[in-house]
This record gives C-alpha cells, sequence and structure tokens, in this order.
C-alpha cells in the first residue's frame, strides 16, 4: 500500500492494443498497472484503423483503476506523461474534435504516394546522406498525401493532422504540439538543416500539410501545460497536474533502458526487435535509419534499425510443429519454449550447418525489403526438429548482429547493449545473442520499460530531474549483465558471414517468387 505521503508520477502507454496506466516513484519503482483494450478495423487490404474516441475512453478507465487499485491520491501525482504508437494519423476539426478514425501505424494504403517519393533525391541528400531510409507507407507524409488525394473533404476539413503522441498533447492540455521524436524520426524534420522539408512535402503532394500541423515542435520531456480541467475531471487527477511531453513507444522503452547517451544500445524484443541507440555525431550509411537529429535528446542523434520477425518466427515454430509439445507443455503447467530449449541446448553454434534467415515478414534493416521472406538453407537428413528450432533462434541474433555491424561500420560506439521484452525471460537466448554480437548484455529491474520510459519524462516534466541522464541514473537500476562468451563468439562467426552474404545472393530470386504468387 502507498503512503499519503509520497510522490508518484504516472506513465501513459497507448499501444496497439490496448491503453496501459502504470504509476511509478520517484526512484522508478513500479506502483501498479491497469490496461483497457480498444480494437482495430481493417476496411480493405493493408488498410488498418482505430477511434480515438476508444482511446479516449481506454485512458479514463485504465486511469481510474490504477489510481483506485494503488491506493494513491490525485495530489500525490506530480507529473504526467505518456507515449503512443507513432505514424498513426488522426485527424481533428477545428473544435478538436476526431473527423475520421486514425490511420494506424501498419497500415499501408500510401504506397503510390511512397513510391512517388522514391522518385525525388533531394530529402535523400538532405535529411539523411548516403543511409537515408527509403520512403515506406507508414509515415506520415505519405498517408497525408494520401488523405489529400483520396479523402479531399476529410483534408481540407482537417484543423490538426497529427501523429497519435500529439493527439494526446492536445487531450491533455489543451495544447497543440508536435513531439520531436516523431518529427525527427519519421516526418523528416531536421533541425540541423532548418527544419521542415517544405520542397519534399511539396514534391509528394501536400505541401499545404504545414498549415495542419502545429507549429511548436517540442523536445521529449519539456512540459507542455498543466491537465487541463475537463481531462482532470475525466480521468480523475487533478487540474493543473504538469504534463510533459512524450515520444512514440519504442523509443519510451529506449528511454525507460536508460539508453539516453552514447555507447549504449536498446534492444527491445518481442514479435519483432527494435534495435536503437544515440550517437554524439550524425553518422549515416548503408543498412540502418538515421541519424535523426534531437529526435530523443537534445545536442545528440538517434539510429535505429529492426526485425520484423523474431518471436514471431519462433510462435510459428512452435504453433506448427511442435503443438504436440505444447498441448503436453500446457498440461503440466510449463512454459513450451522452455522445454524446446531444453531439447536444442547440446546442439553446437551453427546448428551443424543449418542457417535460418529470419525475413519471414520482409526485412526492415538492413535492406529494407518488404519482398524478402525467409530462408532455412543447408538442410540435410541428420537435421532434427530441434535443429529448426535453434537455427531460428541464432537466425534471429544473427539479424540483431548484422545491425549492429551496420552502425558500426558507419562510426557507432558501442560499449553494452540494454534489453527488455519477452525474449529477456530466456536466459539462454539472451546469452547467444551477447555472444554472437560479442556485445554485454543488460538486464533492468523493470521489464516495462516503454511505461517506465514516459515516467521518467513525467518525472523529468515535473521538475523532479533536470534532464533524461539524471532521469536514468535515479529510475533505471541494473538487474543483471550477460557477458558474452569468447569461444562461443569465435564460432559463431563464420555463420554470421555466410547468415549476411545469403541475401544478396537470393534476392532476386525471392522477388520473382513473390511477385509470381502476388500475381495468382
Amino acid at each position: 500500500m502507498t503512503k499519503n505521503n509520497e510522490q508518484y508520477v504516472l506513465g501513459i502507454d497507448y499501444g496497439t492494443e490496448s491503453c496501459r496506466v502504470a504509476l511509478f516513484d520517484l526512484a522508478g519503482k513500479p506502483v501498479y498497472f491497469a490496461a483497457t483494450p480498444y480494437t482495430t478495423s481493417h476496411p480493405r487490404a493493408g488498410w488498418a484503423e482505430q477511434s480515438p474516441r476508444d482511446w479516449w475512453k481506454a485512458l479514463q478507465a485504465s486511469a481510474h483503476r490504477a489510481l483506485e487499485g494503488a491506493g494513491v491520491t490525485p495530489a500525490q501525482i506530480v507529473g504526467i506523461s505518456y507515449d503512443a504508437t507513432t505514424m498513426t494519423v488522426v485527424a481533428m476539426d477545428a473544435k478538436g474534435q476526431e473527423i475520421r478514425p486514425a490511420i494506424m501505424w501498419m497500415d499501408v494504403r500510401a504506397t503510390e504516394q511512397a513510391a512517388r517519393a522514391e522518385q525525388s533525391t533531394s530529402v535523400a541528400r538532405r535529411y539523411n546522406g548516403d543511409g537515408a531510409a527509403p520512403a515506406t507507407a507508414e509515415w506520415y507524409p505519405f498517408k497525408a498525401a494520401w488523405l489529400k488525394e483520396r479523402e479531399p473533404e476529410t483534408y481540407a476539413a482537417a484543423h490538426r493532422l497529427v501523429d497519435a503522441p500529439d493527439w494526446l498533447t492536445y487531450k491533455l492540455t489543451g495544447e497543440w504540439t508536435v513531439n520531436i521524436n516523431s518529427a525527427a524520426l519519421r516526418m523528416y524534420y531536421n533541425r540541423d538543416e532548418g527544419g521542415w522539408p517544405v520542397d519534399f512535402y511539396e514534391t509528394i503532394g501536400c505541401g499545404d500539410v504545414f498549415d495542419k500541423l502545429p507549429e511548436n515542435v517540442v523536445d521529449l520531456g519539456r512540459p507542455v501545460g498543466g491537465l487541463s480541467t475537463i481531462a482532470a475531471q475525466l480521468l480523475g487527477l487533478l487540474p493543473g497536474t504538469p504534463v510533459a511531453q512524450g515520444p512514440a513507444d519504442a523509443w519510451a522503452g529506449q528511454i525507460g533502458l536508460g539508453v539516453v547517451n552514447p555507447g549504449k544500445m536498446a534492444l527491445i524484443t518481442g514479435s519483432s526487435h527494435v534495435f536503437t541507440g544515440q550517437t554524439d555525431a550524425p553518422i549515416h550509411g548503408q543498412g540502418f535509419f538515421g541519424a535523426y537529429t534531437d529526435g530523443v535528446a537534445p545536442g545528440q542523434y538517434t539510429v535505429e534499425g529492426g526485425q520484423v520477425s523474431t518471436g514471431s518466427v519462433m510462435k510459428w515454430y512452435k504453433d506448427h510443429f511442435a503443438a504436440d509439445i505444447a498441448e503436453a507443455a500446457d498440461k503440466l503447467g510449463l512454459n513450451v519454449y522452455d522445454i524446446l530449449n531444453e531439447k536444442a541446448k547440446d546442439i553446437p553454434p551453427g546448428c551443424d550447418g543449418l542457417i535460418v534467415n529470419e525475413y519471414f515478414q520482409g526485412n526492415r534493416t538492413p535492406y529494407t525489403d518488404s519482398k524478402a521472406r525467409g530462408m532455412f538453407w543447408g538442410l540435410s537428413l541428420m537435421h532434427t526438429p530441434a535443429h529448426l528450432y535453434k537455427a531460428i533462434q541464432e537466425g534471429i541474433c544473427y539479424g540483431t548482429a548484422h545491425n549492429l555491424r551496420a552502425m558500426e561500420d558507419a562510426g557507432m560506439h558501442v560499449d553494452e547493449v540494454v534489453a527488455c521484452g519477452g525474449m529477456t525471460k530466456s536466459r539462454g537466448l539472451m546469452q547467444m545473442h551477447a555472444d554472437v554480437m560479442n556485445k554485454p548484455i543488460t538486464l533492468t529491474e523493470v521489464g516495462d520499460a516503454v511505461a517506465l520510459g514516459s515516467a521518467m519524462l513525467a518525472a523529468m516534466g515535473a521538475g523532479v530531474y533536470a534532464d533524461l541522464s539524471e532521469a536514468a541514473d535515479h529510475m533505471v537500476h541494473e538487474l543483471d549483465t550477460i557477458e558474452p562468451n569468447a569461444d562461443k563468439h569465435e564460432q559463431y562467426a563464420y555463420y554470421l558471414d555466410k547468415y549476411m552474404a545469403a541475401w544478396p545472393q537470393m534476392q532476386e530470386l525471392t522477388h520473382d517468387l513473390v511477385d509470381h504468387e502476388a500475381a495468382k
């Protein structure tokens, strides 16, 4: 039970499936979590939409449950911040009402608009140098261009067209801002080059969208206002409670892992992998995204990479090739992955010549290839189901190491990796990551790094801590460090090189195959 004289911060996390409210004390100790789900609709193939009204109702429900469950009074909440999925575009009228469902981050209806951007090289040279990320239909400019072309009435009626974190800023405070995280990482904003690339937006057909974007681009953790009277009444909190600028969810996770200065990389594991960190110089290169100016911390640059399919490939194996083991594990109250790991534990590095490239849903980096597909190669009659399972795990680790190598080749300096997410529950899998990358992996006390990151920003906005470094020093606590095994790393080096060499050899053949299947 909490004490009436203690102070707390409240973090709001809008994920794809639910709105979570988390309470932390000022030392980063989690006090209570409450989550309320909402639904996603798919009106057409490749489309994904959610109702912002559902989001708002979910926040109210989660906030009330969190305060009641923790026994915390509104007066004990000294600060609020938040995160949300990025490139989830919300159209608002002049009265601050949503005028259509939000276009979700995963929505790829703007493929034509993104392809148009590929014809313009100005933004690549200006924004990302030789390492410019190919335009993707997920990102804000292309969704804005799609709305202007395909729903001109909606576009014309939109007083504001904002990313989901900035929708929440308005709902909480009545203030309109653009968070620097979304702007720098997903909207082509670059302070080093004068801000918004207006010419690029004009090239893709939405140069007038700046009339719909707030002028104020705000750094993370900066106060954006006090909680409005209406929001306070609905959430059961006090009007005027300081609200700090929040980011996209993945980068709240980076903050919650304490990766707020150069030298560390955040590895956020789950059905996919996000790999992101800070540099003190604007490095560019092939195979990763960035560097993004001020995207997490002022005066620094953020780089990112990622794997589309990681934990989802392990789940694919479990569902389709280990259903009997999963059923038996469930009856015995065991974890099916623990059983699979036990079966594979004596297989040597390299799985007796079996390699998996884990591109089951495409490749985010280093190739950024939506037509990439997974590969098992080197199979022989000696290989068992356990070999396939362990080769999938190794392939996931190879993919992470491949991303790291691309960054280090461009000048990134990484001393350690800090990890969170579902895979951290497996010591063996984390050891494998460490061995393949040859980097120590640090685990922190709070596994829910995303919620902690928002809470840290709340503490910073409330003036409890001066900046992200100070907040990390007080609120992020190391639990364990997994050191790489030098012998294992040497054994893995050969297979990692082969993994990296495989896709360029198979890319053209795979593209032909994907196109053939799509044409059926």
